[in-house]
């Protein structure tokens, strides 16, 4: 017997007519590309993306038909995030720091037929044009202007694109396992991976990223989105946020300290997300401002691991509680969020402290497991650590193009991580693979090693990687950035290991550099580093 209960496809378009409907009047502020912030609302963001959707299908493109963004965090690219996937067709959002090349092979893998970009990106579009023989339409996500038209040929205009479309364009029904959006991961082998989301995993997504025990959005909050809308769709936010009806603040081009302080002050934003590297910048700044971020209640931080000084300079300085989350590309990329369990309101505060500096636990929708080298579970006790698998609804199957066979171990992905997982479930992520350190038969976490390092306050940035030993085949080294003004010795730096590691998994010396190199999503290309200071202690 079925149950008696109307059905509808779950779909983002429902999602910004939901908050065109019900908060139509509220606020999204947004930075312009060419500078200004503009106020609209989710009633604007909502009709635009039905006159998107209906200018795209009058273009003639196949259903399904790819559009890429390469393009701030701002108004129109919300809108095109509906627009497009409401009207059936799959929003391809590109990441801008990738070389050319590879902007290249991802256009023309995932055979993109339209391309919306922002005035920074004219040149480098305007280069690569050529290159790209599927793409069939360039659009300037603005007003026109002669300039942009003059370095690309037949460059198209936003506004004038849907200036005359119909604001009450109907979105086609599909079945909500449709393909929405695609992204392109950088954090694997070769060439970029395609991860083709549906309507279904991404309203399944947004469910979650909203639950109070996740990052918990409502209608109350003005959520600042500093993780680019190009990298994993923002982690979702935009349609999170929408779903609830809260009000967005789009940083466009502007992610410096000064620039994030100011957006936070002046909007009264209570929630931030973004990688470390942007939260070191920001608190640095609210410190030489003088800012006390009196609206921000929480930051949810994920990316790379968050240090554990970071959360305690949020905590301490700003009574902002700070989520670490987890997550990839190929998970949508919600995985993890640390928020604390009720028997956790009994313990000593420097152990409830001490608790959240982990990933957290799975959010609904998504299982986890820890498996060794022959994929044997191994146990939830807090201690074992192996390969983490996962699975779950919002979770791919199989990359862009390619068979389930090719992605999957008996219906799990293998996300690459060495972790830990203890009986509630909480998830200690240890290292990648790759990048664990084995010295002597044993592992040592380079994450660890890092989130100790980087609270000295005489460095800015550090890494720790692996590098050959004759004795011990590896040894972890402490790659350093000085902070400025600052000229500390090795001496100095390895002093703030003591009695917070076992002494075997001291660094066994401080390489200091420049500055760390990073990839197009800002995580620290250790293969790099290893090819250049892998083979320092072998003399």
């Amino acid at each position: 017997m079925l149950g008696q209960m109307m059905t509808s496809a779950l779909t983002i378009s429902s999602l910004v007519d939901h908050a065109a409907r019900y908060h139509a009047g509220t606020e999204v502020y947004s930075v312009n590309t060419g500078g200004g912030i503009e106020t609209t609302t989710w009633g604007q963001v909502g009709a635009n993306a039905h006159k998107l959707g209906d200018a795209l299908s009058k273009l003639g493109l196949d259903p399904q038909a790819r559009c890429a963004t390469i393009a701030w965090n701002n108004r129109r690219h919300l809108e095109i995030y509906f627009g497009v996937s409401g009207a059936g067709f799959v929003c391809h959002t590109i990441n801008p720091r990738l070389f050319p090349e590879q902007l290249v092979y991802i256009i023309n893998h995932a055979e993109d037929k339209v391309l919306f970009i922002d005035a920074t990106f004219v040149p480098l579009v305007a280069a690569i044009r050529d290159k790209c023989p599927k793409l069939e339409h360039v659009v300037l996500m603005d007003a026109r202007d002669d300039a942009a038209a003059a370095q690309i040929e037949g460059l198209t205009f936003y506004d004038e694109l849907i200036a005359d479309a119909d604001a009450g364009f109907e979105w086609p029904d599909f079945d909500e396992n449709t393909a929405s959006s695609l992204c392109y991961t950088s954090g694997t082998t070769g060439n970029p991976k395609g991860v083709l989301y549906s309507h279904r995993s991404t309203v399944l997504h947004a469910f979650a990223s909203n639950l109070k025990d996740c990052i918990g959005n409502s209608a109350m909050d003005v959520v600042l989105p500093v993780v680019p809308m190009f990298h994993v769709n923002a982690w979702g936010t935009p349609y999170a946020c929408a779903m609830v009806g809260a009000r967005m603040v789009m940083p466009g081009p502007g992610l410096d300290g000064a620039s994030l302080v100011n957006l936070i002050d002046t909007y009264k934003v209570t929630t931030a997300l973004g990688v470390p590297t942007i939260w070191l910048g920001l608190l640095g700044e609210a410190e030489k401002a003088g800012s006390t971020l009196q609206s921000l209640t929480r930051t949810v931080v994920g990316g790379s691991a968050c240090p554990p000084s970071m959360i305690t300079a949020f905590r301490e300085k700003y009574n902002v509680e700070t989520i670490h989350a987890w997550g990839m590309t190929e998970m949508s990329p919600l995985g993890t969020a640390n928020q604390p369990l009720a028997k956790h309101g009994e313990l000593p505060v420097d152990e409830q402290h001490k608790l959240r500096e982990n990933q957290g636990r799975p959010v609904w929708g998504v299982e986890m497991k820890i498996v060794d080298e022959d994929g044997k579970l191994l146990p939830n006790d807090g201690s074992a650590q192996g390969d983490l698998m996962v699975r779950g609804h919002w979770i791919l199957d199989a990359y862009f193009q390619k068979t389930t066979d090719e992605t999957l171990t008996d219906g799990w992905f293998d996300t690459g991580d060495v972790a830990t997982i203890d009986g509630d479930g909480y998830l200690s992520i240890k290292d990648r693979s790759k990048d664990i350190i084995k010295s002597g038969g044993e592992w040592i976490s380079s994450v660890d090693l890092e989130n100790i390092a980087i609270a000295h306050p005489k460095l800015a940035d550090a890494a720790v990687i692996g590098a050959r030993h004759e004795k011990w085949d590896e040894r972890p080294i402490l790659v350093a950035v000085a902070a400025a003004g600052e000229s500390p010795s090795e001496a100095e730096i390895l002093e703030i290991f003591a009695d917070k590691i076992a002494k075997w998994q001291v660094p066994d010396c401080v390489v200091f550099t420049d500055a760390l190199p990073r990839n197009a999503t800002g995580k620290v290309l250790k293969r790099n580093l290893r090819d250049e200071f892998g083979d320092v202690l072998m003399s």
